[in-house]
């Protein structure tokens, strides 16, 4: 059993879900010029239209470059983040790489869409706030 990846979630308003390591704990276990953080800022197109919900979502992936950008955690805060972090702990125990969620086809308009279309980092410092759909 990897108690390291065991998925958890907080069940909020605004549901939280990570697998992994935080990206503090990344950084302290492998150094900062080995870790590349992945996120976005955004709202989905389901609460964004229904006008149901006023407050943005989160996603970020925590990957190690020196290992082919191998995803060490997961973090999402939005609606069903529970059942998002659930299927995404089989990939994480199977060591899957920032390719792989790139290689991965979205389900469109769904919130987990968002982990396929990671592009901005952290260490760009451009905005993860997305505009539109």
């Amino acid at each position: 059993m990897r108690y390291d990846l065991v998925p958890t979630t907080v069940f909020t308003p605004l549901e939280y879900g990570a697998i992994g390591l935080s990206e503090e704990s990344a950084i302290e276990k492998y150094g900062e010029d080995n870790i590349e953080v992945y996120h976005s800022t955004f709202r989905p197109l389901e609460m964004f239209l229904a006008k149901r919900m006023a407050d943005d979502c989160y996603v970020k992936l925590v990957c190690n470059k020196a290992r082919n950008e191998t995803v060490l955690g997961f973090h999402i805060l939005g609606p069903h983040a529970g059942e998002m972090t659930q299927g995404f702990a089989v990939a994480m125990r199977k060591g899957a790489t920032k390719a792989d969620f790139d290689d991965t086809v979205g389900i469109h308009p769904t919130a987990v869409e968002e982990l396929t279309l990671l592009e901005i980092t952290k260490s760009s410092g451009a905005s993860s706030q997305k505009a539109g759909c």
